[in-house]
């Protein structure tokens, strides 16, 4: 691992601290359109609606999961909040400052407090790159002005937490297994000491036995660092042992929102309930619904009322025309018409 140079690099002004009370991270009518490719000379432009207004807030230490089906706009969501792409409109405020308008010169000190584990640990990680360079790189860029010894012990810290081994430093990323990797791009996320983590689908490509050491590394790493995580899965079984609250999310839109204990004790929403009854269970039984036998909608184009209720077995003529909103609902929030109206036991 090769040493930067001892001469400071001028400092960078220091965000605001974070608000002592309301959420870390807060997030405001979001909405995200992709162009889809179209003939040169065709008048109306297909756009794909991949976020169709999403509210969120995350509080301080929490593991606020994101569920939903491939597809339901989960992975847009976590890279926005990230800033790598940018939204169609809405907002979003971290630690009380509203961060999607800044440029990217303003925006680069939020940096290293926010970071981002992706999901392949083959593709995430540069191959030209010891995991030494790949580890001090997001210090050299984010926090400027750090010494080479600072540096080194930086990534020396983040290395022994993660249980990454000393000899792992000069070596490249073909030399290591996926759950390794793993390890090495959580360092990486964690090397410039965020508060806030967005963990996409981090296990997904892991074998079962690793997938549980890598959740159990970031449940220590959250108590022992007071990390606030936005964890986006499709993997419920996950969700149950590792989140406290979970957004169930259908189309680019939030169906139900709630704590974990709530959505496995007392689903609300047709779609949750849907979800929830597609777990295993060694014995047997799921919810009472049937599954609707039809496909997920075709985002691409635009849908009147609920996005799921051409797959829903109570939905109604409201629900067809009427696209409902995240309403209180018992303990939880949920976007149903039938819940609303009580069709459903809220």
């Amino acid at each position: 691992m090769t040493d930067a140079p001892d001469t400071p690099a001028p400092e960078a002004p220091e965000p605001a601290p974070p608000a002592a009370t309301g959420p870390l991270v807060s997030v405001r009518g979001l909405t995200r359109q992709f162009r889809l490719p179209s003939h040169f000379l065709a008048l109306k432009k297909p756009k794909l609606q991949a976020l169709g207004g999403v509210d969120l807030e995350i509080d301080r230490g929490e593991a606020f999961c994101v569920v939903g089906e491939s597809g339901c706009g989960k992975t847009t969501l976590g890279r926005i909040v990230m800033g790598l792409l940018g939204p169609s409109s809405g907002e979003i405020h971290f630690g009380g400052t509203r961060i999607d308008r800044l440029s990217e010169s303003q925006r680069r000190p939020y940096r290293a407090r926010m970071q981002m584990v992706f999901q392949n640990p083959y593709a995430s990680l540069n191959p030209r790159r010891s995991v030494g360079q790949t580890l001090a790189e997001p210090v050299r860029a984010l926090i400027p002005g750090s010494r080479a010894e600072e540096v080194r012990d930086r990534v020396i810290d983040v290395m022994e937490t993660t249980g990454c081994a000393p000899d792992w430093a000069d070596r490249l990323p073909h030399e290591f297994s996926g759950g390794q990797r793993q390890r090495i791009a959580i360092a990486r996320a964690l090397v410039t000491h965020p508060e806030f983590v967005v963990a996409d689908e981090p296990v997904s490509a892991l074998d079962v036995s690793i997938q549980a050491q890598i959740l159990n590394l970031l449940a220590d790493l959250r108590e022992a660092r007071g990390l606030t995580y936005l964890f986006i899965t499709h993997d419920l079984g996950v969700v149950r042992h590792f989140g406290s609250r979970v957004a169930v999310m259908y189309a680019g839109r939030v169906m139900e929102l709630a704590t974990t204990a709530e959505i496995f004790a007392r689903p609300r929403h047709p779609y949750t309930q849907l979800l929830l009854s597609s777990i295993p269970k060694l014995e047997g039984g799921s919810f009472s619904k049937e599954r609707p036998a039809s496909e997920p909608p075709d985002i691409t184009r635009a849908q009147a009322g609920c996005p799921f209720a051409p797959r829903c077995p109570i939905a109604g003529e409201r629900c067809r025309r009427e696209v409902p909103k995240l309403v209180a609902a018992g303990a939880a929030r949920c976007a149903c018409h039938a819940v609303e109206e009580g069709r459903v036991a809220a």
